[in-house]
C-alpha cells in the first residue's frame, strides 16, 4: 500500500510539473480536490483522477456481496470490518488468501463484551430517543450497564431487561418524571424481567458506583399528568399543595400507586377551576383504573 501510494504521488508531481509548463494562468497552483485536478488560483479543471466507482445495490443481497471494508463507529471506539472475499473482487489467488485469513482472524478477536455492547448501545439511544430523555441520563444509564456487563450478570438474562433497568435506575437516580410502564412499553419488554433486572442492579451496582435511589413521588407525576391533560399551571400547583399538605397530616401511600395520588390531587384541583376533565379521561392519562382514581380521591377528602 505504501510503495502504491509513493508510486501516485510521484506521477501527480510530474503531472503537475507538466501543467505549470503549460500556464493556465500567471501563478498557477495545481491541487487534487475530490478527485479532480485543478489550479486553485484560477479555477481550470484539467482532469478528473477517478480511482474506481462504488457499484450501486438494491437488495439486501447485492448489499452485502458487494460491501467492501466499512468504518464501524460506536461510543466504545471504532472499528474497521474485513468481509468475506468474493469472486467480483480484484486480486491475486494470493492477496484472497491473505484477506480471508484476516476476515477469520478478526472475528475470532472479536470479546463477548464488544459483542454485548454492539447490541446494547444502539437499544439504549433507541429508547433514550424515543422517550426523548437527556443525554447526562442515558450516560448514567450506560455507566451502570458497563459495570452489569463486566460482572457477567447479563448471562443467562435478556440484553434488553438490564437497558430498561439501568435507564430506569438512571431516571430515578436524577429524579425525571419518567414511570417504569413507559419504558416498558417503549422498549416492548416484560415487567416482570426488568424488575428481576431491576433488582439485581440495586442490591449489587449501585452501592459500588455510590449512586443513589429515589422512589418517583406522586409531587414528581402532577405536572407530567398536569401538562398531558393541558390544565393551567395554577391547577397544577393547586394539586401540589393538595398533596404536601395531605402527607404533612399523615396520610400513608405505603403500598400505593403515587400515579393514583398525583390523578386524584388534580381532579380535586379542577372542581373549583376552569379546567374541567372527567374522571375517565383522567385515569387514562394516568395509566390507572378509574376505581383506583375513586379510592385516592377517598383518601385525600379524608386529609384535606
Amino acid at each position: 500500500m505504501n510503495e502504491s501510494n509513493t508510486e501516485n504521488s510521484q506521477e501527480f508531481e510530474e503531472y503537475e510539473n507538466d501543467l505549470i509548463e503549460e500556464k493556465c494562468c500567471e501563478n498557477p497552483k495545481i491541487r487534487q480536490i475530490n478527485g479532480e485536478i485543478v489550479c486553485v488560483n484560477c479555477g481550470t479543471v484539467h482532469m478528473r483522477n477517478i480511482v474506481s466507482f462504488k457499484r450501486r445495490a438494491f437488495s439486501p443481497e447485492e448489499i452485502r456481496e458487494r460491501s467492501r471494508t466499512e468504518p464501524r463507529w460506536r461510543r466504545f471506539g471504532p472499528r474497521t470490518t474485513i468481509p468475506k472475499v468474493t469472486k467480483e473482487d480484484k486480486m491475486s489467488p494470493q492477496q484472497k488468501t491473505l484477506f480471508s485469513r484476516l476476515s477469520k482472524i478478526q472475528k475470532s478477536l472479536v470479546s463477548s463484551i464488544e459483542r454485548n455492547f454492539w447490541e446494547a448501545r444502539p437499544k439504549l439511544k433507541m429508547l433514550t430517543s424515543a422517550l426523548n430523555i437527556p443525554s447526562y441520563i442515558e450516560e448514567t444509564a450506560w455507566k451502570i450497564y458497563v459495570e452489569v456487563v463486566k460482572k457477567q450478570m447479563t448471562l443467562g438474562r435478556t440484553i434488553k431487561g438490564f437497558i430498561a433497568a439501568a435507564l430506569y435506575a438512571a431516571i430515578r437516580i436524577h429524579e425525571y418524571p419518567l414511570t417504569f410502564d413507559e419504558i416498558c412499553e417503549t422498549l416492548v419488554v416484560s415487567k416482570h424481567k426488568v424488575i428481576r433486572s431491576l433488582g439485581l442492579l440495586l442490591n449489587e451496582i449501585l452501592p459500588e458506583l455510590g449512586l443513589k435511589y429515589h422512589p418517583i413521588t406522586a409531587e414528581q407525576l402532577v405536572y407530567k399528568f398536569g401538562n398531558i391533560l393541558g390544565l393551567q399551571l395554577s391547577t397544577q400547583k393547586k394539586a401540589n399543595k393538595i398533596l404536601r399538605e395531605s402527607f404533612k397530616k399523615g396520610i400513608t401511600s405505603t403500598g400505593k400507586d403515587p400515579r393514583g395520588f398525583a390523578a386524584a390531587a388534580l381532579y380535586l384541583a379542577m372542581a373549583h377551576s376552569p379546567d374541567q376533565k372527567t374522571q375517565t379521561d383522567v385515569a387514562a392519562q394516568a395509566g390507572i383504573t378509574e376505581v383506583t382514581l375513586r379510592n385516592r380521591l377517598k383518601d385525600l377528602k379524608t386529609f384535606f
